[in-house]
């Protein structure tokens, strides 16, 4: 990298090295315990009104509603003998809200469209909701903040358990004695990583969401704690305040609009046009990147990867491909840092990881396909913990929100509320 676009990259705060992990980790767990306590923070720690559970009943069938940033999905559930979740009935259509703005009566009605082939099979349902939601002790959900770039403003406020229940009781299902459970996503994830760190020497888990948006939750004292950690309030320079200014809600979620997957692309295309300004790029290149309009994670990951990309479009000569591909590469590390810094803060606000490691689930097409970003994390994430005496370990385990929105149905049917 030339020592003109490094210091480009610095004094924008692009660069890798424009996060202090210490720093943001700190001020993470400052405002973790501070919301625990009852104060107003940038982030939540909402009570899941879930214990850990590392055994769910067998052979005891549930559906899934699970409403992500980007997709919803639902199907049935049940643990066969050897604890292995068994998927039945499987669907998945695209979250209602994300292509144009719907009020909350068609929200439940395109839920209850999705989920009412299970209704009559199952006692129980799953409801795992990707978005901030205060859970209530009889798990319900009433949504505070919508996010993801999702349309659906009249949402907030509703019981989402009982907006459902009662729109498929108007449609003639028998309810009596059916319970609907709310779960937020990344409790749902760190759910389905605790059967799992049993079996392979973990204690304690963290669920780690990083797809269209991200988000974690940790264990406390009480229970399972969702930090709606996306909301950190955190824009480290010009061209990040830039850009939350253009979002739908520019004043929340900021942590996610710098590392999530709904906003990577868009992102890196505001830190392209800032250095076409600055001209590090040949003419024609800076024409072409000044009048691109959009850029999506994925192209932008194709492009760092050689793969075919509307970036290739941009480049005219050597230092065209090499000073976009430096930019983006230093993006997504210091994309991978501050999701680092997050996660540690996780980590340190329990008391595992001295003896056995903490596993993290981490969850998300994010993390797992955007070039380098896992690895960024990952290493980053285990030198700082280990100058601190803590370990960690990964886990992908495959569907881990419906998966756990099963375990959290089973293992809570019994203390709903009648």
């Amino acid at each position: 990298m030339s020592p003109y676009l490094e210091a480009f990259l610095d004094e924008h705060r692009i660069s890798p090295a424009s996060v202090d992990i210490e720093k943001v980790c700190s001020y993470k767990l400052s405002e973790m315990k501070s919301a625990v306590n009852g104060k107003k923070t940038s982030i939540a720690m909402l009570d899941s009104y879930c214990k850990p559970v590392a055994t769910v009943p067998v052979n005891k069938k549930v559906a899934v509603i699970d409403a992500g940033g980007t997709n919803l999905r639902t199907c049935t559930v049940y643990f066969n003998e050897q604890l292995e979740p068994v998927l039945d009935d499987y669907s998945n259509a695209a979250m209602p809200g994300i292509e144009e703005k719907i009020d909350a009566k068609e929200f439940f009605n395109t839920l209850a469209d999705h989920v009412e082939r299970l209704v009559n099979q199952v006692d129980t349902i799953g409801f795992c909701f990707s978005y901030a939601a205060d859970i209530t002790e009889d798990h319900d959900g009433i949504p505070i903040l919508m996010s993801k770039e999702i349309k659906v403003p009249d949402l907030l406020g509703k019981h989402l358990g009982k907006e459902l229940f009662n729109v498929l009781t108007s449609r003639g299902f028998n309810m009596e004695g059916k319970r609907i459970i709310v779960m937020n996503d990344t409790v749902t994830t760190l759910l389905a990583g605790l059967p799992y760190a049993e079996k392979t020497g973990c204690e304690g888990c963290v669920g780690f969401i990083l797809g269209t948006g991200t988000n974690t939750a940790c264990i406390g004292l009480n229970g399972i704690y969702n930090e709606e950690s996306a909301n950190l309030d955190l824009r480290l320079g010009d061209i990040d305040r830039k850009f939350t200014d253009s979002t739908l809600d520019p004043d929340n979620h900021l942590l996610e609009k710098m590392v999530s997957g709904a906003y990577l692309g868009p992102l890196a295309l505001e830190i392209l046009k800032a250095a076409a300004g600055d001209r590090f790029f040949s003419p024609s290149c800076t024409d072409a990147v000044l009048k691109t309009e959009s850029l999506t994670t994925e192209e932008m990951g194709n492009f760092i990867l050689d793969k075919p990309s509307p970036i290739d479009m941009f480049v005219d000569t050597e230092d065209d491909q090499r000073n976009l591909k430096d930019i983006l590469t230093a993006f997504v590390e210091r994309a991978g840092k501050l999701a680092a810094a997050n996660l540690a803060a996780s980590v340190l606000f329990t008391k595992y990881g001295e003896k056995m490691p903490v596993l993290i689930n981490a969850d998300g097409s994010t993390f797992y396909k955007t070039p380098g970003l896992k690895e960024h994390i990952e290493n980053h994430l285990r030198a700082f913990l280990a100058e601190r005496g803590r370990k960690v370990r990964f886990a992908k385990i495959e569907r881990s929100p419906i998966i756990g929105a099963a375990i959290g149905a089973l293992s809570l049917e019994s203390d709903v509320s009648e």
